[in-house]
């Protein structure tokens, strides 16, 4: 009998034969879900849904400020914003 954590049907199973000719069932791990904006909760593009242990740091994450955190739109968003208070605090 499996583990108690592997006793579900979402997980996938592979049979497969071992080198003593017997078969046994070795259970897929999930998916991991998309990685979202901490702002307005949209998917972040670019960012793989494997498991971080078998991606490299630089597969881990979007090369840009907030890379992973944000989204392109939010990003964009937050630095026209931060344009236009110091264009303001400037000229008064």
């Amino acid at each position: 009998m499996p583990r108690r954590a592997l006793r579900t049907r979402s997980r996938k199973r592979k049979y497969v034969r071992t080198p003593g000719g017997r078969v046994v069932i070795h259970y897929e791990d999930e998916k991991r879900n998309f990685h979202r904006c901490a702002r307005c909760g949209a998917i972040i593009h670019g960012i793989p849904r494997e498991k971080d242990y078998k991606l490299s740091h630089s597969e881990r994450t979007v090369e840009r400020y907030y890379g992973g955190m944000l989204c392109q739109n939010c990003l964009e968003e937050l630095i026209r914003m931060k344009v236009a208070s110091e264009w303001s605090s400037s000229s008064s």
